[in-house]
């Protein structure tokens, strides 16, 4: 499968001030950007050039890396385009009037779940490609049979009952909710998302995938949007509407009810969601270096980590990339 893989990212830069106003202009509940807690989601410190670099170097394999933005442009876009031409990959921006071409009015979009939904529409994208997030990063090497063995595509997760299967759970909700106790719910959450993914295309229970990259056939959801019209539906939210399904785990569930999949209860990931202790932060690097089965590195709001553990995770990871 050499030459025949690419990679997708979808990245914004959240401290453009342009691109905040015009969400501002859309968004019932204005975001004050100058709070990194209550703007996390959009926060950058440099992370997209990160992500491409690992891509290039430990992903050799791959053919072009598309990055999907709201017209927008890193920085240093032509030096890491540049540095992809050196190792025989093309690196290539694409806007979302591009991905959305015959549905424009749902733009602008500021909505992961609409924009993921339509990765799939990048002229020329082969028919196997991997979607990263912008926080997620290569940091060892890869070859393609990490991501698809025969052409099928490997799915990494932990399967899980849907809520209302989980009996004990349901009672417990229950007993809270006689006592008149807080129940935590978050209906827009990633679990909830994955949940309808599952139900529509039509699995018996989910996969509860970790946060890693999403290996995809395009053919899978080409075939499913020509006999389920329900693109337009999913697209038109510009902002997370609790009602919709997100393209890695459709696709990863269609592979799954028609047993064209290859799964793995191994992550190969080391994820990053506190920062508060550095040395902590240190001994999961340290650890991460010796595991050689580890392949990913996600480090969430890496921005909201103090500069003194900010500067040592930067420094580790383009001490791994140069």
């Amino acid at each position: 499968m050499n030459n025949s893989i690419d990679a997708v990212i979808t990245w914004v830069n959240g401290n453009d001030t342009i691109w905040q106003e015009k969400l501002n202009n859309y968004a019932e509940t204005k975001i004050n950007f100058d709070n990194k807690k209550s703007s996390k989601r959009y926060n950058s410190i440099g992370e997209i050039d990160v992500a491409i670099k690992s891509i290039i170097k430990y992903a050799p394999f791959v053919k072009n890396i598309y990055l999907v933005t709201d017209d927008q442009k890193p920085e240093k876009f032509d030096d890491l385009k540049n540095r992809a031409k050196r190792n025989n990959i093309e690196l290539v921006l694409v806007d979302h009037r591009t991905i959305f071409r015959g549905y424009e009015e749902c733009l602008p979009t500021f909505n992961s779940c609409s924009i993921g939904c339509m990765l799939f529409r990048i002229p020329n994208l082969t028919e196997h490609f991997i979607v990263f997030n912008d926080d997620t990063f290569l940091m060892r090497e890869t070859k393609p049979s990490d991501f698809f063995i025969d052409g099928k595509p490997i799915i990494r997760g932990k399967w899980s009952r849907f809520d209302e299967d989980r009996h004990l759970r349901n009672l417990y909700h229950s007993f809270k909710f006689f006592f008149r106790k807080n129940i935590k719910s978050n209906k827009k959450g990633f679990k909830n998302f994955q949940q309808t993914s599952a139900k529509l295309a039509g699995t018996k229970n989910y996969l509860r995938r970790f946060h890693t990259p999403v290996c995809i056939r395009k053919s899978t959801l080409e075939s499913f949007f020509v006999t389920n019209k329900l693109l337009k539906e999913n697209v038109k939210y510009r902002f997370r509407n609790k009602s919709q399904f997100i393209i890695s785990s459709l696709s990863e569930h269609l592979e799954i009810r028609n047993k064209t999949f290859h799964f793995s209860s191994q992550t190969n990931l080391t994820y990053f969601r506190s920062y508060k202790k550095l040395l902590l932060t240190k001994l999961k690097l340290y650890l991460f270096k010796i595991n050689k089965k580890k392949l990913f590195m996600t480090f969430q709001s890496l921005e909201l980590a103090n500069q003194k553990t900010q500067d040592y995770i930067l420094a580790w990871i383009n001490k791994r990339l140069d």
